[in-house]
């Protein structure tokens, strides 16, 4: 039900907002409304098409269980692609909007079925041949071919409107992020401090949070330290400054952003 949706709200972005107001997207749905703007081809049947023979192409280099995945992927998104030709609205004097929008649908899209499992095919295909073909890495190879295809279709849509396409990509990025890691972000923050008891005892008190302690010695000092490591909430991180500095303002500590957290006793906070 989740990828469903995702699948819908991926060509409702595409359907109502980037093609009435002349976008253009990265991957092959770029050259899918790239084919419509220049023939009026259906962006439907030309995504599934692309699609098809990117992955009979390349379809050697995926598992039997990824092919029949990306089939389903590529038949679903067309599918609601169909579905919502011609829903489009043109927002007249304001092709900003109509980016964002593009972007937030899109983004949402995407996430919503690279968070229930799937993908969305495109150039993810290429980008996994390239992969094995000639070692390429397949997050930059996907970022390149994008690229590629948005300065591309500056010649069909113009400069003014490939820009606006970049920002509408860039939001789409920004909330596919959100979406697949979740709104609210966890940030690990590592505290070496001469006082790591009562750090340890005022967190475990006033915030309500799990901390590991590790045992660490400097490497100038030569001295044992205790290094406390907790996983928390973005929101929390000024909460957990106050408690640092009024014990150990000389404390060390230093934070990193969590991309994904397995163990569910983490995901509880408030």
């Amino acid at each position: 039900m989740i990828y469903l949706f995702g699948s819908f709200s991926f060509a409702f972005g595409i359907n109502y907002f980037a093609i009435p107001n002349m976008l253009s997207e990265g991957g092959v749905i770029g050259i899918t409304i790239i084919t419509y703007y220049l023939f009026e081809w259906s962006p439907a049947l030309m995504n599934f098409l692309l699609n098809a023979t990117l992955l009979a192409l390349g379809y050697r280099f995926f598992t039997k269980r990824a092919t029949i995945y990306t089939i389903l992927a590529f038949g679903i998104s067309s599918l609601f692609l169909y579905i919502t030709e011609g829903w489009g609205h043109e927002i007249v004097g304001d092709t900003l909007l109509a980016a964002l929008f593009a972007g937030i649908f899109v983004g949402l899209g995407i996430g919503l079925m690279f968070r229930s499992g799937g993908t969305a095919g495109g150039t993810t295909i290429l980008a996994k041949m390239l992969n094995k073909l000639v070692g390429w890495d397949v997050g930059p190879t996907i970022l390149f071919i994008d690229v590629l295809i948005i300065l591309a279709s500056a010649f069909v849509i113009g400069q003014e409107k490939a820009m606006y396409t970049l920002i509408a990509v860039y939001v789409g990025s920004k909330v596919i992020d959100i979406v697949v890691e979740g709104a609210s972000q966890r940030t690990a923050v590592m505290i070496i401090s001469g006082e790591g008891e009562r750090v340890l005892d005022d967190i475990t008190r006033r915030m309500a949070r799990g901390v590991t302690v590790l045992e660490g010695r400097g490497g100038y000092s030569n001295l044992n330290k205790e290094v406390l490591y907790i996983v928390i909430n973005k929101r929390e991180i000024v909460q957990l400054r106050k408690i640092i500095e009024k014990i150990d303002p000389d404390a060390y500590v230093t934070t990193h952003r969590v991309q994904e957290i397995f163990k569910t006793g983490y995901k509880g906070g408030k």
